[in-house]
Parts: structure tokens; C-alpha cells; sequence
């Protein structure tokens, strides 16, 4: 069992009003935000902000005004995406197999390709193309005082070719057979990933962890971020998270989340959650047709078994690798897309919300190059408020590291209907839905009265009595 990294507490603010004592010292009102503790991870949404892309500005200041808006979703934690610089040198201007270099590109273009947020060039500094230091203080100080975390987005397995540990540190780096260092090697295949953008370092030398280690203590002392998420994590061998995380635990509690699914990388107090990338990709493959739902029964199980009871799994059905390599989520999901969101909520772990998907975001967004989300608040943005709410008052939705009873009640006589339900104490959530295009009738194992929470409408669900459900229909029923 892993052990927690700090007491059980409640999440809440002090305020005090702002006025002078009798020693006539002004007493602030600014909100006092806990330490992030485990109660925190309980009933938590995790947004992840994509700064570029957020606003026609693509800056830290465009991004901030909106962070009270967050709190109408639910929003406890706010992953920022890379905000460091970008380096210049082998700066990407298109991905895929046939990616190629911004310098590659019509000079007169060449300005317009921004590179990958993973190519970076100096762990310590912010991207100008965001803003300054300062503004980037003031989105985590208005983030703390709307009652938010704040993670930022860590790329320990490599660094773009303008980094200074190039030329100074060339002994951070692996090199081939040649001396020459080199990109980024799948290591189930022996070859390149493809991420020519970036160079590999080589956790070997004892010198790269120690400045590594001292680069993400930098974030956490004098910038009093919360925590980070890790790209590409089990690239990066695990004994250096059992060197690390303990290392950046003794300057504050941090929520540390892995771009990984591996279970050891959560065990001993390293890492606190991780991507449910199986869940997702089963989510697609069912809203497809391409895998039954009886599958989903069996991946629960499966999480279960492999996870410590304590464990939190991220549950998502886009992200920004997702929308912007593997199409957006109405071209996974189709029509189970309600359904879709609906389920990575009620689900054991902790919801995603990935920026514009608030706003009904249903284009790619380009990953080299200045993009925008929608900012109009429809019916998108009522689902998700009504989910996160939800998700953080209902304890029966608990899916950190107390996490609430959950129970498959897959219906024996129709094997195109998710059933389940979760429970905790006297609170109840079920859910129930239609993974199919066709009209469906089913006997569900629960009985009693319900609210449809999305509707409002009270229900009785009879054991013994036929169920019809239309094409992608789905319920969440609280009691």
C-alpha cells in the first residue's frame, strides 16, 4: 500500500477581512489555499491548459482572466502544458512520417512555425511567445486564490538541440556508435520515435539527474507550482522517480502525474496518477463498433488487479496528442460522445477536461503552428458543469486515494448496455448506457428511485421490468 504523502484534510480557504489590527497592521484577505493533500484528489477535475492555443493572444494574461470560469466546471487542478522556450535549431514545422524542419520551409513562411512545446531549449525560463515570468506568476497566484492546483508540464526525457546542455553537457546526452547524439529510440523497436526536434538524454550520468532534479526544484521554490505531469515518464528509467520524487517532496506536497500506465511508476509514493490509455482506447473502439461492451467490464476488473487500491488513473476522452494526431473527439466518439464524457466522470479516477472541449472544440488543433479554440458557452459547457459539480460534491464519485465502491452490473440478457454502480455510505451513482446504434431493451440488476441527474426527471428502476433504451442513450442516476 502506498503510503500518503500527507494527513487527510479538508480542502478549504481562510479568509480573514482586509483591515487594520490594533497594531495597525493590514491584515490580507487574499484567500489561503491548503496544501495539496489527499482529500484534494478525492472528487478532483484536471483541466489541461494548452496556453498557445487557448486565445487568439496565445498568452499566459488571455489565459488567467479565465481561470474563475474553471471553478463553474469543477476545476480543482490546472495542468499547464510546456511553457518553457522552444529551440530554434531543427524546429519542427509538421509532424508525422514525413515531418519536416521549419528551416525546411518557404523563407517567407518560416515564421509562422512555432515548434513542439517539447523541444526545449532552457528548463528555467518561460516562452516569450506567452508573456513574462510575471505573468505566469500571476496565473498560478490567481489560480491558488480561485482554489486551484497547478501542475506544469515536465519533459525530462529529452531537450531541443539550442539547449546549453548540448555544448556544455554533451556527457548528458546518448550518443551512437559515432559519438554523435542522437533523437529519441523506441526501445521495444531499437529505432527512432521520429522525434528529430529533440535530443536524448541519458539518465546514466549522475550530473543530468542531479541538475534535473534541481531544474523542477526551481518550479516548486520560487515559482510555488503543485506538481508536475511527465512526458513520456517510463521513458525515463524508474529509479530516478525514487530519486526525484522524494527529492521535490521535501520542498512541498506536489501532485505528481505520469504520461505513463506502468503500475510501478505509483508505487512507494513516486507517482500519484497516471493516463488511462487503455480505458480510452477501448472507449473509442466500443463507440465504433469495433470491440463489445462487455470488454469494458473486464477493463475494470483489469485496473483494479493491477493498480493499488490507492492508485488514480486519469480518465480522458481527448487530450492535446489526441486531438490534434487522432482527430477530435466527435470523430472517436461519433454519438456515445455525451456518453463518453459521461462515463470518464463516473468512472473510478479523475476526470480530464482538455482546453476547448468546454467550448464544443471540433477541429484539430495544429501542433506547430498558431491555432484557436471556440469561446462560446453551450451545451458543451452545461454538460461538463453539471458533471463537475457532480463529481465534487457526490461522495459515491470519490476516485482518489479513498476511492468509492464500484460494482458492474453488466445486464446478462444485452451485451450492448454499460451498467454500473458506485457507491459510498448512503450516496448511490448508476449509470447506465447504450454503446449501440440501434434501439435496445435490457433487464438492469438495480432496483429503487432515482433522479436522472442530467435531466431532472425521477425514474424507478424495477429489476424485473424491460428497460428500453434509444440509439447512445445514457443515464446518470443519483438517489
Amino acid at each position: 500500500m502506498k503510503k500518503t504523502i500527507v494527513t487527510l484534510v479538508a480542502l478549504s480557504f481562510l479568509w480573514s477581512c482586509k483591515r487594520e489590527n490594533k497594531e495597525g497592521v493590514v491584515v490580507d484577505n487574499t484567500p489561503k489555499l491548503e496544501a495539496f493533500n489527499d482529500k484534494t484528489t478525492e472528487n478532483a477535475v484536471i483541466y489541461e491548459a494548452n496556453i498557445r492555443q487557448y486565445s487568439p493572444e496565445g498568452s499566459f494574461k488571455a489565459f488567467t482572466k479565465d481561470i474563475p470560469q474553471l471553478k463553474e466546471l469543477g476545476v480543482k487542478i490546472i495542468w499547464v502544458m510546456p511553457i518553457f522556450p522552444i529551440s530554434q535549431t531543427k524546429r519542427k514545422a509538421t509532424g508525422g512520417e514525413n515531418s519536416k524542419f521549419a528551416s525546411e520551409m518557404p523563407e517567407a513562411e518560416q515564421h509562422k512555425y512555432l515548434g513542439s512545446y517539447y523541444a526545449v531549449s532552457d528548463f528555467t525560463k518561460v516562452n516569450p511567445e506567452f508573456g513574462t515570468i510575471e505573468d505566469f506568476r500571476e496565473l498560478v497566484k490567481t489560480a491558488h486564490d480561485n482554489g486551484m492546483y497547478v501542475i506544469l508540464d515536465w519533459v525530462p526525457n529529452h531537450t531541443g538541440w539550442d539547449h546549453k546542455w548540448i555544448t556544455e553537457h554533451p556527457e548528458f546526452y546518448t550518443k551512437n556508435d559515432k559519438g554523435e547524439i542522437i533523437d529519441p529510440i523506441n526501445p521495444e523497436t531499437g529505432e527512432s520515435w521520429g522525434w528529430t526536434d529533440v535530443a536524448d538524454l541519458n539518465y546514466d550520468n549522475a550530473e543530468l539527474r542531479k541538475t534535473m532534479i534541481a531544474d523542477m526544484k526551481h518550479w516548486i521554490t520560487n515559482e510555488n507550482i503543485d506538481g508536475f505531469r511527465c512526458d513520456v515518464a517510463s521513458n525515463v528509467p524508474t529509479d530516478f522517480w525514487q530519486q526525484a520524487i522524494p527529492e521535490l517532496r521535501k520542498e512541498k506536497n506536489i501532485f505528481m502525474l505520469a504520461e505513463a500506465w506502468e503500475p510501478e511508476l505509483l508505487k512507494d509514493n513516486l507517482f500519484d496518477m497516471c493516463y488511462g490509455w487503455e480505458g480510452h482506447h477501448l472507449m473509442n473502439e466500443m463507440a465504433q463498433g469495433k470491440k463489445p461492451v462487455t470488454d469494458w467490464a473486464k477493463y475494470m476488473e483489469k485496473v483494479s488487479k493491477e493498480y493499488e487500491a490507492n492508485d488514480i488513473v486519469m480518465n480522458f476522452v481527448d487530450n492535446h496528442d489526441e486531438n490534434s494526431w487522432n482527430g477530435t473527439i466527435n470523430s472517436r466518439l461519433g454519438k456515445a460522445r455525451e456518453a463518453g464524457i459521461a462515463l470518464s466522470y463516473v468512472m473510478p479516477g479523475m476526470p480530464l477536461i482538455y482546453s476547448g472541449d468546454e467550448y464544443g472544440l471540433d477541429h484539430s488543433l495544429k501542433f506547430f503552428e498558431k491555432d484557436s479554440i471556440p469561446k462560446t458557452k453551450g451545451n458543451e459547457w452545461a454538460l461538463l458543469e453539471k458533471l463537475g459539480k457532480l463529481k465534487n460534491e457526490n461522495p459515491a464519485l470519490a476516485g482518489g486515494k479513498s476511492k468509492a465502491e464500484y460494482m458492474t452490473m453488466l445486464t446478462p440478457d444485452n451485451d450492448k448496455i454499460i451498467a454500473f454502480s458506485r457507491k459510498n455510505g448512503g450516496n448511490e451513482v448508476v449509470y447506465l448506457a447504450n454503446f449501440s446504434d440501434k434501439e435496445q431493451n435490457a433487464t438492469v440488476k438495480v432496483e429503487g428511485k432515482y433522479k436522472d441527474y442530467i435531466t431532472g426527471k425521477e425514474i424507478e428502476l424495477k429489476s424485473d421490468e424491460t428497460m428500453k433504451f434509444q440509439p447512445w442513450q445514457y443515464f446518470v442516476l443519483t438517489n
